[in-house]
């Protein structure tokens, strides 16, 4: 029951200080509508994706990305608690690492799910058709991918000292997992035409791509042929996440 009230307690904190961070919440806007109006009209001209125009190829994609961003992005919070004492507090408290680390991780991955959610608002204001079922069907795959995104964030955050630090290393691993996952355009498959063989190698190394092939295959139904089957695409995502806990759990219990 310790342990329960302790991940709660967690959880509810992040969930909190975000949705009071009225400056960011509305920031969330901006970045999506940017992506989906100038790329999607821009990038459209040059792409023909058959059954689906580009923009409605591209949401998905920008879904990916804004879960990307903003879970890596919560590893900040790591650094913060850090700097004001908060994280040394929590360390000495009668529940584990595990739970510690789960707790953080749950709080930053609702935080990065209502992103989410604010980008599919945006897609319908935009003309975006959007089935009620695939979105009901993809809020579960968009939780799965945030959990493996933010323990990436949070296990950077474990070993940074700095704000700088982190906001270096968080932009070297953001940019290759955004562009490499075919968000944009199509890397892999009969569609990536001209694509470097190098950059289809590193894509199926991408956890992002999985995620992002899962989201078009339930959003966009049998208009699009996804890259892999989608229970191969969530058991990829699975499995990485797996990993990454386990590996946001380690870290964690080197903290002092």
């Amino acid at each position: 029951m310790t342990e329960l009230r302790g991940l709660y307690t967690l959880w509810f904190r992040e969930v909190k200080r975000y949705l009071r961070d009225r400056t960011r919440v509305i920031s969330s806007f901006v970045q999506p509508i940017l992506w989906l109006v100038i790329f999607g009209a821009g990038f459209g001209m040059h792409f023909a994706i058959p059954g689906v125009n580009y923009q409605q190829y591209l949401f998905p994609g920008i879904i990916g990305q804004t879960l990307l961003f903003t879970s890596m992005f919560m590893g900040i919070s790591v650094i913060w608690d850090r700097e004001f004492g908060f994280m040394k507090e929590i360390l000495v408290a009668p529940i584990s690492r595990f739970s510690l680390f789960l707790g953080k991780m749950f709080g930053d991955s609702t935080d990065a799910l209502i992103q989410g959610l604010i980008v599919f608002a945006l897609g319908a204001v935009l003309g975006i058709s959007i089935d009620p079922i695939a979105f009901l069907a993809s809020i579960p795959i968009m939780l799965l991918i945030t959990f493996g995104l933010v323990s990436i964030g949070l296990i950077i955050a474990s070993f940074m000292g700095s704000l700088e630090s982190f906001g270096a290393i968080q932009t070297f691993i953001n940019l290759p997992l955004f562009f490499l996952s075919g968000a944009l355009f199509p890397i892999n498959g009969p569609l990536a035409q001209g694509v470097p063989g190098w950059m289809q190698a590193a894509s199926t190394f991408n956890p992002l791509t999985y995620g992002v092939d899962a989201l078009r295959s339930v959003l966009l139904g049998g208009s699009y042929v996804g890259l892999q089957p989608l229970w191969v695409n969530i058991a990829v995502i699975c499995g990485f996440d797996v990993v990454m806990i386990a590996v946001g759990t380690w870290a964690f219990s080197r903290m002092k």
